[in-house]
């Protein structure tokens, strides 16, 4: 009988994803209701001294699986060894943070093991005796509730940002299992052969607190100068409309939207963006949005917690030496 809850424990650089803390916070609350244990899944090389800390955040029994071919990630090499450690542990839910790797694993994941997933949650419940996750539509304008009683495993990718991880319990110790890993070169279509990192002293965006954004009324890519500084001033990320990216000003992996990543930061900063429906779909679920914008009927101001007319070439640089005064006190 299928029985547990299996967080996959994303990494990035030798760290644990914060959405994994987030997860595993919640999977240890309903776990406490049901009798039953968490599971964390860790994949890579290298990687078997970050079990400790998931152990902390409430994971029973950590499975290790550490080999060469896991050192960077291919969707095959991480979806078989996946689907072959649920299929042994026999977990009744399965989760993964929404993030560009998330999205791509869960998905080939469930494909193996012909289960259904729910994508892009952003609360999970108990209720009556089932997992019910709660997750946006109709480009964010609505939440529904979700569950599915009979199906095992129940799988589903959980957006960032969206869940609360409670503080580490300091000395709770998890089981560290070694899981053996059964790979052959028929199993990989896929080489990695070098990776080329940008770095950044930026948090990542889908992963940031503060995010300050520009759309069409940037102007130009020199106007994202300002955005930077202030982002910069907020220990905070950049972001952007597609309107922006396709208009050459910013990379595309700044995007925020809904052809772009989905965000969920404590706060958002929109600064002459005019909330185009796909944008909003990106950002909608920010504990709190300011709008910077010179129209006073942009859409942006509908579902801004706070909203500024004005020009964001005057206002995001007061703004900016503002925080600068308020943090140097």
């Amino acid at each position: 009988m299928a029985k547990g809850i299996l967080v996959f424990a994303e990494t990035r650089d030798g760290k644990v994803k914060n959405v994994v803390f987030e997860m595993l916070s919640a999977g240890r609350k309903i776990a406490d209701q049901t009798g039953e244990e968490v599971y964390a899944a860790l994949f890579g090389k290298g990687v078997a001294g970050l079990a400790d800390a998931l152990g902390e955040y409430g994971a029973d029994k950590v499975y290790v699986a550490e080999d060469d071919k896991l050192a960077q990630y291919t969707t095959d090499a991480y979806s078989k060894v996946l689907a072959n450690l649920i299929k042994e542990v026999d977990p009744s839910t399965v989760l993964m943070g929404c993030t560009v790797l998330g999205r791509d694993l869960a998905a080939r994941t469930a494909q193996k093991l012909g289960a259904g997933l729910m994508s892009d949650c952003t609360a999970m419940e108990l209720e009556g005796g089932n997992i019910v996750f709660t997750r946006p539509v109709y480009s964010g304008k609505a939440f529904i509730k979700v569950s599915i009683p009979e199906a095992r495993p129940v799988m589903a990718t959980i957006r960032p940002n969206t869940l609360i991880a409670d503080p580490p319990q300091a000395g709770r110790k998890a089981e560290v299992v070694n899981y053996a890993v059964k790979l052959d070169a028929a199993d990989l279509r896929q080489v990695i052969k070098d990776v080329i990192m940008q770095v950044s002293t930026r948090p990542e965006l889908t992963e940031a607190n503060v995010i300050v954004s520009g759309g069409r009324g940037m102007k130009g890519p020199d106007g994202f100068k300002v955005l930077e500084e202030l982002a910069d001033a907020l220990g905070g990320a950049v972001g952007a409309s597609r309107a922006a990216v396709d208009s050459g000003w910013i990379e595309q992996r700044f995007q925020v939207g809904q052809t772009g990543k989905v965000v969920s930061p404590t706060l958002y900063i929109a600064c002459g963006i005019s909330g185009a429906i796909q944008h909003m779909a990106g950002m909608s679920s920010s504990k709190c949005i300011v709008a910077i914008n010179k129209d006073p009927e942009a859409n942006i101001f509908k579902v801004a917690d706070y909203g500024i007319v004005g020009d964001l070439f005057e206002v995001v640089p007061i703004l900016t030496e503002e925080v600068k005064k308020l943090l140097s006190k």
